[in-house]
């Protein structure tokens, strides 16, 4: 195939990525902004190389004609969860989206491979807009845990090092690897609420300090600079204390004392 057909097949996909990249991290935005937690801890995202296609299509026996229909992991998307639990949520709020419709789905964490290998495949369609028009692509969505992930780095490693034939006792060890992979995850399913709430009131108390640092900095240019000082020392005093609770109050409290100042503003201007 001529180089040039590559980079016309290829760049829809590279749009897809990107777009569907921001998107989900907007995802997560959301989540923060909402003081929730979000199930997607991370997203990354690649398209294959040509030479990895070519692999693919060589292994696979499949032809030019057939590639974007058969080779369904041109464009891939990666979701990493902090839990096992949130790989289902996450596959639920792809599956609800207006804009992504599935083809397919491959659960190897309740049927895993053989290598040891775990991670929820969702196989989606995603229109992309091109000059010539529409375009529908195929995009392959993996979702997994941090730990799954690590270990599937590993192994695509030795993968690439030994061409899919990976030494016996490296194998074995691979295995004794994903047991233990299990072992973390499920242990840490059981502190999984303990972690959530802590995060949350992460996010809140983040939220908070933005807020009360951007009232602060507006209330300098509505009154006088030594007042608005003393109320800087007094927000610095309270976040010392590292009390959700005493932040919360204070930022109320702001709230009345900016609400008085923009008063006395508007009065000052009739």
């Amino acid at each position: 195939m001529d180089i040039q057909l590559w980079h016309e097949i290829l760049e829809p996909y590279e749009l897809a990525v990107q777009e569907l990249v921001v998107k989900f991290r907007y995802l997560i935005k959301e989540h923060h902004e909402k003081s929730l937690y979000s199930p997607i801890e991370n997203v990354s995202g690649r398209v294959k190389t040509v030479a990895s296609i070519l692999e693919k299509m060589q292994r696979k026996h499949i032809s030019v004609d057939e590639l974007e229909e058969q080779v369904e992991d041109i464009a891939g998307i990666r979701l990493i969860c902090q839990f096992v639990e949130d790989i289902e949520k996450v596959s639920e709020l792809i599956k609800k989206r207006s804009d992504i419709e599935i083809k397919g789905e491959k659960d190897y964490i309740k049927n895993m491979k053989d290598s040891g290998y775990r991670s929820l495949h969702l196989i989606i369609y995603y229109t992309v807009e091109t000059l010539n028009g529409p375009k529908k692509l195929q995009v392959e969505i993996q979702i997994r845990t941090m730990a799954m992930d690590f270990w599937a780095t590993i192994e695509h490693s030795l993968q690439y090092k030994y061409k899919s034939n990976i030494p016996q006792h490296i194998k074995e060890r691979l295995s004794n690897a994903a047991d233990a992979i299990i072992a973390l995850d499920n242990e840490m399913s059981t502190v999984r609420s303990e972690i959530m709430d802590a995060q949350i009131s992460s996010q809140i108390q983040i939220k908070l300090v933005t807020d009360i640092l951007n009232s602060i900095e507006n209330l300098y240019k509505m009154s006088n600079k030594r007042e608005v000082a003393k109320i800087q020392d007094e927000f610095y005093r309270i976040y010392a204390l590292n009390d959700l609770q005493q932040l919360k109050r204070f930022h109320t409290q702001l709230d009345i004392i900016a609400e008085g100042y923009r008063a006395q503003a508007v009065t000052r201007e009739f």
